[in-house]
């Protein structure tokens, strides 16, 4: 049955209360108000909401309007990506990588294969571990988290020039954990947060539960592109901008000095904090500015874990920060997490100190860059031109004739059990219809460029008819 007037009004509150857009407690827009703005009748809005008070979703009060009822419905991601095909949305992607059987091929992915990580010195570092004092085994970690492991950490990032003494660094679950526990301290919904665009896509998922206004910008050879940085903090007042330090991700590209410091000036005159995100500092052949390290964490707040390197198993993060903020984010991780993963933080700590870990990052690094040649040859035989060609890293940001469209290719391949990750899931203005990031420690299997072939064939031959 065809939806009435009344029926399109319920429907467009219902969707402003399920996407948190309206919060319990919020005050509607009067009858008058939303009748002109929709172009209906005062009776057609009077007449839905008497209907959505019924059902309890709002509530009249007497000389003060209509207000939204609660509680709400439990927060689901989909809603958010239900308009989107599912094989573009950054969770479904994530999902798919997770869940997917041994004869899956995951180029699209974000993590090295299981036969490349160290899995023998974890194995050695376990059987340590778990000789150690029982308490290691069954208590909560303090609130900051292992000392050992902190004082640690805060040599290893002085190497990148950044300075925090163990008390400056806070550690959590996962490098996710820690952007998380940031947001939750600095952001309320509404306020505006800064992406480059494209960026990581699990900052997107993450960005909507905390009901964000997500603002991109352009990400160019050398960092954020400045004249649209400074046109987005001068527009939007933003609080938060995030990014990735060293080797950012999808594109494999790396911040210069010059554009380092002009970010600086400029966030240095604003409200805005930076989140800068290292996850992949210990894949780099040299190393690149670190925002922190040039602003001494007055306004950049440093994250890293070893998910990547390590393990994605044993997860710990950290955050190196001012101490005051420390101090507070600790209460945050007491109130949403009690105790942090004690246990992972001393398995950490025996793999990063039992002298085996720089070895194997030594052989990761020419690894990857084997990957890296082996991969970009595959790809120029199909006409997938890398946007440049990383110094380092897991990542190739690769363009696709202008005419293809890396979702409906990234549709087909899953068919042949391929899982791609294509562009537009890293971008919030939705410009990369043809780019894809491909893992280059992923795509060494022979089978990927022959269903890549086909699936280009495929998309070739659809435009066609």
């Amino acid at each position: 049955m065809k939806a009435t007037k009344i029926d399109l009004v319920m429907q467009h509150i219902n969707q402003q209360i399920n996407n948190r857009s309206l919060m319990p407690g919020s005050r509607l827009p009067s009858v008058r108000a939303l009748a002109e703005r929709l172009t209906l009748s005062v009776s057609t809005v009077v007449e839905a909401y008497e209907r959505l008070a019924s059902q309890g979703l709002i509530e009249s009060k007497t000389g003060s309007g209509f207000f939204v009822a609660g509680p709400l419905a439990p927060l689901s991601m989909s809603q958010f990506t239900a308009k989107i095909d599912r094989n573009i949305d950054p969770l479904w992607i994530s999902r798919q990588s997770l869940e997917a059987q041994p004869n899956v091929l995951k180029p699209g992915c974000g993590w090295l294969p299981d036969d490349w990580m160290p899995y023998e010195n974890i194995r050695k570092v376990l059987r340590k571990v778990s000789k150690a004092n029982s308490e290691i085994l069954s208590n909560y970690s303090t609130p900051l988290g292992l000392l050992a492991l902190r004082e640690l950490l805060s040599r290893r990032i002085l190497v990148r020039g950044v300075e925090a003494n163990p008390n400056q660094i806070l550690l959590t679950d996962s490098g996710t954990q820690a952007i998380d526990l940031i947001c939750r301290y600095f952001l309320k919904p509404n306020d505006v947060v800064l992406v480059d665009d494209p960026c990581y896509f699990n900052f997107h998922a993450l960005l909507k539960v905390h009901q964000v206004q997500v603002i991109a910008v352009p990400y160019t050879l050398n960092g954020p592109d400045l004249p649209a940085f400074a046109d987005a903090i001068q527009t939007y007042n933003p609080r938060l901008y995030i990014t990735n330090a060293g080797i950012h991700n999808p594109t494999g590209a790396v911040l210069n000095a010059s554009t380092a410091y002009q970010v600086l000036k400029l966030v240095e005159q604003s409200n805005l904090i930076v989140i800068e995100d290292d996850i992949f500092a210990d894949l780099e052949l040299h190393t690149a500015p670190r925002l922190a390290a040039m602003d001494g964490l007055s306004r950049v707040i440093y994250i890293g874990s070893f998910s990547k390197t390590l393990s994605g198993s044993v997860r710990t993060g950290y955050i190196a920060s001012k101490t005051e903020w420390i101090e507070d984010l600790a209460d945050i991780k007491i109130a949403t997490n009690f105790g942090g993963n004690n246990l992972s933080a001393e398995i950490l700590h025996a793999a990063l100190t039992d002298g085996n870990y720089r070895k194997y990052l030594d052989e990761l690094k020419i690894r990857l860059a084997k990957a890296m040649d082996v991969t970009i040859k595959q790809l120029n035989q199909l006409s997938i031109k890398p946007w440049l060609k990383p110094q380092a890293g897991l990542f190739l940001w690769c363009e696709l004739p202008t005419h293809l469209d890396s979702a409906r290719i990234a549709q087909k391949c899953l068919e042949y059990d391929v899982i791609l990750a294509p562009g537009n899931s890293f971008s919030q203005s939705k410009n990369f219809k043809n780019f894809i990031r491909f893992n280059v420690a992923q795509c060494l299997d022979p089978k990927i460029f022959e269903v890549l072939s086909l699936a280009i064939q495929h998309e070739i031959d659809q435009q066609k008819l």
